[in-house]
């Protein structure tokens, strides 16, 4: 707990609004993302069924589904920022390792190693002095 409360403390002194327009271009990005996995399914399940052995195939999908989308709209507002990206790392860190494992697509590597990095970024930073944990804190 401490050592959460001292990533505040340091994040909140050293915002700035270009880290909050990162931070709101990643919940917009993972957001569009969840939105065209589900609209492209078939290609989702395409993917799938490339790794024969794989089962859970529909609890994942939804799963990726629904992590991007709401957790992109977290993302944005700065609401559980870092809870948002926690539910995002092992999406993220499969997207990278599919690109390995199956064929491999250096547009969708770059855009999910980026995504990643900026995941763990914003895991220690924190999600800001712009933001509705900041806001909701203040309250008190």
């Amino acid at each position: 707990m401490y050592n959460v409360k001292s990533l505040n403390k340091w994040a909140n002194a050293h915002t700035s609004y270009p880290l909050d327009a990162l931070r709101i271009a990643l919940g917009v990005f993972l957001f569009i993302t969840g939105v065209l996995f589900i609209k492209n399914s078939q290609a989702v399940a395409d993917v799938v069924s490339q790794l024969s052995n794989f089962d859970g195939g529909m609890f994942a999908f939804h799963y990726v589904a629904a992590a991007h989308i709401m957790g992109g709209i977290m993302i944005v507002f700065g609401l559980l920022t870092r809870w948002a990206i926690i539910a995002q790392l092992p999406i993220l860190v499969c997207a990278v390792a599919l690109n390995f494992i199956v064929e491999m697509s250096v547009r969708n590597l770059l855009f999910s190693s980026i995504a990643l990095i900026i995941c763990v970024f914003f895991l220690f930073y924190g999600s800001g002095k712009h933001s509705a944990d900041y806001y909701f804190k203040m309250q008190k």
